[in-house]
């Protein structure tokens, strides 16, 4: 039997905003993790922050876009096992149609490029964790992934 107290998973929270056209952005990460590679607009949740204000929160303050917590559809949730010793994650994705704005780099230290894809069309280079999130949601909605989960 262990001694050691169990971590506390990150909750995470991710985007997929959507025109008419069906395109979803995308955002380049420019930090360590990830460096080069593609997922949608995300971040953790706050103390005290519902799921769908964290949401319209991190696309605010990533892509300048404004949503409303209640155009935010959830569409698929995924449970990460980091490994390395790091918590496990557990990632809500959200779907919108509706928001206000035009997309911008808010966070240039984060973030090289946010560009539109086309769903048949999305870059190889996709973080794994998220992109088992952004595939679930477009082929398994309503769906659990568990993401690099060990087994017993």
């Amino acid at each position: 039997m262990s001694n050691s107290t169990p971590q506390i998973p990150v909750i995470d929270v991710h985007i997929i905003v959507r025109t008419p056209e069906g395109k979803i952005l995308l955002s380049q990460r420019g930090g360590p993790y990830g460096y080069g590679q593609w997922h949608a607009p995300s971040g953790k949740l706050d103390p005290g922050e519902t799921l769908t204000a964290a949401a319209a929160r991190e696309l605010w303050e990533e892509a300048g876009l404004r949503v409303a917590p209640d155009a935010l559809t959830h569409v698929h949730t995924v449970l990460h096992h980091q490994g390395d010793g790091a918590p496990d994650r557990i990632g809500f994705f959200y779907d919108t149609t509706r928001w206000e704005g035009e997309p911008e780099n808010r966070e240039p230290e984060k973030c090289l490029d946010l560009r539109w894809f086309g769903t048949d069309d999305l870059p190889e280079d996709l973080i794994p964790y998220p992109a088992a999130g952004l595939h679930g949601a477009l082929h398994h909605p309503g769906g659990v992934t568990h993401h690099n989960w060990p087994t017993s």
